[in-house]
């Protein structure tokens, strides 16, 4: 509405009287009641001094137009109250914040708070993993020096790469004890893995102790989250790569093999030493054994030719010319069967001058199978010279002897009963 309409108080064809001033209110009302009319379609004629078409709806009143508004307002409020509605899954937790403030928990459903500004919640979710990645990020390849490399105790540089798996069981603490309880998960990582492997030595971080460091890592992790009450429990730490940094990996690598040789020639010196002790402890052991053997047997050697002596002197005290008799026949019995013996006939004339008794007896004992062969001869007691060797092993005097007729072995025999 422009100062040049017939509104305001100087209309291009003059008003009646020529009358200056504001508009009249009344002409005001019903324009604004015919442009509501078209906006809701009812699109009447009118004119502007408030003449009317013959169907065109009457005007609203000031009245009837407080009512649209309390309607409207109803509905507001409705959508308004309705908001305050939301869903909470089985996997999470609801957190109902009254103007920003912790008011309550709630529980998987359907559940209604206050709407905005009054109240407010937020969804947390309890199973879902969450995972915190040092020294890398996506792959092993995408390393990130700044995280992965650190210090040992034996002085040496190596990288770690490894990742954090945790969950939530404090959605009170998580949303409110910490401002940025992600970033605190990665910090409290970082700083228990230098600790661990700072207080460990190289080729215990890259080989034999990789489980026993992430199983201190997440007992250290934990203990720093539950000091800062994240609400936040750690569930895993995997060890994706412990290696020594790149511009060092050749030496390292000499390094290593020199190692190996080193262990291999340890455990070849003790394969050794493992062969020669026990064999060496064995033989000492057995001459150790030996040696009281042989001390007990002399021992008792002793002890028992003393027996015997004190016996034999008992019985010497009893009848000395037989025991002296006995004595002489055992020890000619003991130099005779150690001895070569031959058989000479000094007394007699006979045939048997001369009886190697030694060489006959090997040659009977050469010519076992044969004697066999003549039971008879064997079982008699001259069985040995009833049996003569072969002629080229039996020497001429003995072959003499054994050819001998019957007579002059009879008259040998009678001869020796006779001395006897």
């Amino acid at each position: 509405m422009s100062l040049g309409d017939n509104g305001w108080g100087n209309p291009p064809g003059g008003g009646k009287g020529g009358r200056k001033g504001p508009p009249d209110l009344e002409d005001l009302w019903r324009d604004f009641n015919r442009r509501l009319s078209g906006f809701f379609g009812n699109k009447g004629g009118g004119n502007r001094n408030g003449g009317e078409a013959g169907n065109a709806p009457p005007a609203l009143s000031p009245k009837q137009f407080g009512g649209g508004i309390g309607i409207v307002i109803v509905l507001a409020l409705v959508v308004w109250l309705g908001s305050g509605f939301y869903v909470v899954d089985a996997s999470q937790r609801g957190v109902v914040l009254q103007f920003g403030a912790f008011r309550e928990m709630t529980d998987p459903g359907l559940r209604w708070r206050l709407p905005w500004p009054v109240q407010s919640h937020q969804i947390v979710n309890l199973t879902g993993v969450r995972t915190v990645e040092i020294g890398y990020r996506g792959t092993e390849k995408n390393k990130v020096p700044k995280e992965a490399l650190m210090l040992t105790d034996d002085e040496n540089i190596v990288s770690v790469q490894f990742a954090v798996q945790y969950l939530l069981k404090d959605p009170k603490a998580y949303l409110f004890k910490n401002r940025n309880p992600d970033d605190t998960v990665t910090q409290a990582a970082e700083t228990a893995i230098r600790e661990v492997v700072g207080k460990s030595k190289m080729d215990f971080v890259l080989y034999e102790g990789r489980d026993q460091i992430a199983a201190n890592t997440l007992k250290l992790i934990q203990d720093i989250l539950d000091r800062y009450e994240t609400g936040i429990q750690i569930r895993s730490v995997s060890m994706q790569g412990t290696q020594p940094p790149e511009q060092v990996q050749a030496a390292f690598d000499d390094a290593v093999k020199a190692g190996q040789d080193r262990e291999r020639h340890k455990n070849e010196g003790q394969a050794y030493a493992n062969d020669v002790i026990p064999r060496a402890r064995g033989t000492a052991s057995r001459l150790m054994e030996e040696a009281n053997g042989y001390k007990q047997r002399i021992i008792a050697t002793a002890e028992g030719d003393a027996s015997r002596f004190k016996q034999i002197l008992v019985e010497y005290s009893k009848a000395p010319e037989v025991t002296r008799s006995r004595m002489y026949l055992e020890t000619i019995q003991q130099v005779y069967a150690n001895t070569s013996k031959v058989m000479v006939d000094t007394k007699g004339s006979g045939n048997l001058l001369y009886l190697p008794l030694d060489k006959l007896m090997q040659t009977v004992g050469a010519a076992t199978p044969a004697t066999t062969a003549m039971p008879e001869a064997s079982a008699s007691p001259l069985g040995a010279a009833a049996a003569p060797p072969a002629p080229s092993d039996v020497p001429p005097q003995l072959d003499r002897a054994l050819s001998g007729d019957t007579r002059s072995r009879d008259a040998m025999r009678s001869r020796e009963r006779g001395d006897r």
